[in-house]
């Protein structure tokens, strides 16, 4: 079979185009072995090759070399299907840029909102004499389909009523085959939208005509003309959706905290509603130690295995002895009927079961073809979770540098230990069903969903745990002599230390970020769309030493810090003796310790002389303080204890830990007590040094930084992208999310123009997801009660009543606060389930305190909010679904 290759690119002297191909001829996959193309002039490039009839398919793509430098396609590739009896075929491609509509791509879209329930038969494949036409229009609704209307009486003589339809089995790409002679060549031709059944016209395309001259003409071989994309205007689309934990939902099936299966009550909900999207919360594994701190959602003890607490037990089977079934049951009922998550006892409850369960069934189930399939699939996470797993067990701690011989991993060793023939095979293998069973769940739902056109929208946690697998069996990816987390804002005055490790992103690029890669596929195999948490990360990430608690004495990274020669050069007198170690005053320390200043002095601290102190060796960092008083619960050792920390914040500069000799201003330099030690002119330049340095010296480096790492990770999947863009935001950040197409995050009251107290929801980005509140804030009834100005202001200026604010967010002021974020240009307005609910006085929750998810100013929340109805109750509300499903269509957002 002979197969011509065609391009029209305009290439610069010195430039070759490069094609390369999954099938032998061009590479089999080796871009190392991509062949040049043949120019033909006239800015035309071809490539010739002849592959073996029995090929059914293969996809390929074009790139530009230039000496080292290289352009390529937008991430999609070009694929090849044969017809039957063709020997020969052209393909006349078109260049692959990214397009414009992105978003509308993403498998949200094309398997999700606008996924074609019933696809039209397939039509003609390619044969000798024919031509193809291949045109991207994803965004046609599924009762719209795409027609080729022309100048030619098979085409309709223009006339939509009489012209072919396009096959849409390849949606987003739509293709026709035509028969030459039939046609007649040269023709004329545009694309039309039209309604299914009617037929009625949606939109014409824009532009002049489209020409299929003599140039296309397919004598005895099989055309086939690819890469055309509908021309016309971006056609407005907006929606909305609930944003919610799993572990949050609550049915009547449930066994005391939300559960996958749950999330189809919740389809079901959204579709009666018209919303479109559901988003969640991380849903990986988080078990280290069995306590309820392991509820934290974002600290995983796997980027790829799911949480145990998510499996439906009933669906996965029940128990042979009926008394031990029926005590099961009890326990069911009982914690079903819990207010919040009694994460301790639901987890212990269920693993009890499963292992029961696995002694009666899991031989079966691991010898079934479906787990066999899975785990070929997953083997390369799936086995070391499940040693981990069986390790942590073992050793009664997920701290793997205890683990003694398997401390540190080792493929092979791990291996036998997971072997059939390993006493720990059992230990292992348990954790192989249970995730082979959520898989199956979570499959069953996303399917659920998209039948329903609902998207299931997940979260990317920034960090990963230093106990977790992954950390455990690729070390080297991440730093783990420090800490990432965030510099102070709103949630947490002295900044917030996640714990875990950063990133090694120079380690990681030497695989083309592989690790990653596969963390956002196995996501796909589940979701449609995702949530990047702080995606400021990928642009530099907040990191803090090891021995430091408080986010103040972090430092940006990756960055440019400062040498004493340059900040000499910027007038400012540096000073590494006093500048860059706490600098404590006598008088500071009355009011830090008062009664108990004088045994603080003397258990603590160092005279230094001229009103000078310095903390000994005992309290010098601030993880020895907080070790030292661990378990203190006394008003004075608490005291003392914050004290101490606050005393090591005091530096001004802090010193690079991969470059020593070169420093990081301090965050909030100038509250410390060094800065008021400075002279009113070393005060003025330390401020201008300072706004520099935060502000504008890294916008072009961290710029960069993104652009190397976001694109690759963007296009490893089909799903669409969004980010959690707050906080201390860099001016280079709204322009690389507007160039990759990553949807914002919008919250009015945590605006991001620096002047306005509220953010003017009329402006917002249409590319964006906009919200009233996040699982890290309060909703919009607690805080109108937080700060009775701010919310006088809110109600004069941006509701635009008069008078005083009522003193609580009444059920119609909550519904103007909805209805506000409604009207936005945004493309997904994303609100919590809370918020939904404030509108109605008779179904929302009595005290609003309790509907708070999450406290980023506390480490050690308790994650345990759960629905106060359940999602049965919520489908019988037929007369507040109808309001919100009214509320929601005169936005414009209704599906």
């Amino acid at each position: 079979m002979k197969i011509t290759f065609e391009l029209y690119y305009h290439t610069c002297w010195g430039e070759l185009l490069m094609l390369s191909g999954d099938v032998e001829p061009l590479g089999a996959g080796d871009e190392a072995r991509a062949v040049v193309m043949d120019y033909r002039g006239g800015d035309l490039w071809s490539y010739t090759i002849e592959v073996p009839s029995s090929t059914t398919s293969f996809a390929y793509r074009y790139w530009v070399k230039s000496g080292d430098a290289v352009r390529r396609e937008w991430n999609r590739p070009h694929r090849f299907v044969p017809g039957e009896k063709v020997s020969e075929y052209r393909l006349l491609d078109r260049w692959r840029d990214c397009p414009d509509d992105l978003p509308f791509y993403s498998s949200a879209f094309t398997q999700g909102i606008f996924f074609r329930q019933h696809p039209q038969p397939q039509l003609e494949r390619p044969a000798a004499g024919t031509i193809t036409f291949r045109v991207f229009a994803p965004q046609l609704r599924p009762d719209e389909q795409l027609l080729l209307v022309g100048s030619s009486p098979a085409l309709g003589s223009w006339n939509p009523t009489q012209a072919p339809a396009l096959d849409d089995t390849d949606f987003p790409e739509w293709h026709i085959t035509l028969d030459a002679s039939q046609t007649g060549i040269p023709f004329e031709y545009k694309f039309v939208v039209v309604r299914t059944q009617q037929r009625e016209v949606v939109a014409w395309e824009s532009g002049a005509n489209r020409v299929c001259d003599d140039s296309m003409q397919p004598n005895s071989a099989a055309v086939v003309v690819s890469d055309l994309r509908f021309q016309a205007p971006e056609r407005t689309w907006k929606g909305a959706g609930t944003a919610i934990p799993v572990f949050s939902l609550r049915t009547d099936y449930g066994f005391g905290t939300g559960e996958f299966l749950d999330l189809k009550y919740l389809v079901d909900w959204a579709l009666r509603t018209g919303q479109s999207f559901i988003q969640l919360l991380p849903v990986n594994d988080t078990t280290f130690t069995g306590g309820w701190r392991d509820s934290y959602p974002y600290n995983a003890n796997s980027t790829f295995a799911l949480h145990p607490q998510y499996l439906r037990l009933s669906e996965v089977g029940r128990l042979r002895d009926e008394a031990e079934q029926a005590r099961f049951d009890t326990l069911q009922r009982e914690l079903n009927l819990l207010a919040e998550v009694d994460y301790e006892r639901v987890n212990r409850v269920k693993m009890e079961y499963l292992r029961l369960l696995f002694d009666e069934q899991g031989e079966e189930t691991l010898a079934s073809e479906g787990f066999k399939s899975f785990f070929r699939e997953n083997r390369f996470w799936l086995q070391p979770y499940a040693a981990y797993s069986s390790l942590r067990d073992r050793f009664g701690t997920a701290d793997f540098t205890r683990w003694g011989e398997f401390a540190s991993y080792d493929e092979s060793m791990i291996a036998d230990y997971c072997a059939v023939w390993s006493p720990w095979y059992r230990s292992v293998a348990l954790y192989y069903y249970i995730q082979y069973h959520l898989h199956l769940q979570l499959a069953d739902v996303r399917e659920y969903a998209h039948r329903a056109g609902v998207v299931l929208k997940g979260d990317i946690p920034i960090g990963i745990s230093r106990h977790s697998v992954d950390a455990w069996v690729n070390p080297d990816l991440f730093r783990l002599n420090c800490q990432a987390g965030a510099p102070p804002d709103d949630f947490s005055v002295e900044g917030q230390n996640w714990g875990f490790p950063t990133y090694d992103w120079e380690v990681m690029a030497r695989d083309g970020y592989a690790w990653w890669k596969a963390r956002l596929r196995k996501m796909a195999g589940y979701f449609d769309a995702y949530r990047i948490d702080h995606i400021l990360g990928f642009f530099r990430i907040w990191e803090i030493p090891l021995d430091a608690v408080h986010g103040l004495l972090g430092h940006f990274h990756s960055a440019m810090p400062l040498s004493p020669d340059e900040l000499e050069q910027r007038g400012f007198h540096f000073d590494a003796s006093w500048q860059t170690v706490p600098y404590v005053r006598e008088e500071s320390l009355t009011d830090l310790f008062g009664p108990y200043t004088d045994e603080v002095k003397t258990r603590f601290l160092i005279n230094k002389g001229n009103g000078r102190w310095d903390l000994n060796v005992m309290m010098n960092t601030q993880r020895k303080v907080v070790d030292y008083f661990a378990g203190a619960d006394d008003e004075m050792n608490i005291l003392i204890r914050d004290g101490l920390l606050k005393l090591l914040d005091e530096v001004l500069f802090l010193e690079d830990p991969d470059k020593p000799g070169y420093y990081h201003p301090r965050i909030l330099g100038s509250r410390t007590q060094a800065y008021r030690a400075l002279d009113e002119e070393q005060r003025g330049c330390f401020d201008r040094l300072y706004e520099d340095f935060f502000y504008w010296r890294h916008n072009d480096f961290w710029k960069a930084e993104a652009l190397r790492k976001l694109p690759v990770l963007v296009a490893s999947t089909d799903m669409l992208v969004c980010g959690e863009d707050l906080g201390m935001i860099p001016a280079c950040v709204p322009e690389v999310m507007e160039q990759l197409q990553i949807l914002s995050l919008e919250i009015q009251r945590m605006p991001k123009e620096w002047n306005c107290e509220f953010g003017d929801v009329s402006r917002y980005p249409v590319r964006s997801v906009c919200t009233t509140s996040t699982h890290d804030m309060s909703g919009i009834r607690s805080w109108w009660t937080e700060d009775p100005v701010r919310t006088q202001h809110y109600f004069n200026q941006v509701l635009g009543e008069e008078g005083t604010a009522p003193a609580t967010c009444e059920p119609w002021i909550c519904e103007r606060i909805v209805a506000l974020n409604l009207s936005a240009p945004s493309m997904l307005a994303i609100l919590p389930l809370q918020d939904w609910l404030s509108i109605d006085g008779r179904l929302r929750r009595k005290n609003p305190d309790e509907e708070r998810i999450n406290i980023p100013a506390c480490p050690h929340h308790y994650w345990r909010y759960r629905m106060h109805l359940s999602i049965e109750q919520l489908l019988a509300e037929g007369e507040f679904n109808t309001r919100l499903r009214e509320l929601i269509a005169r936005s414009g957002r209704c599906v």
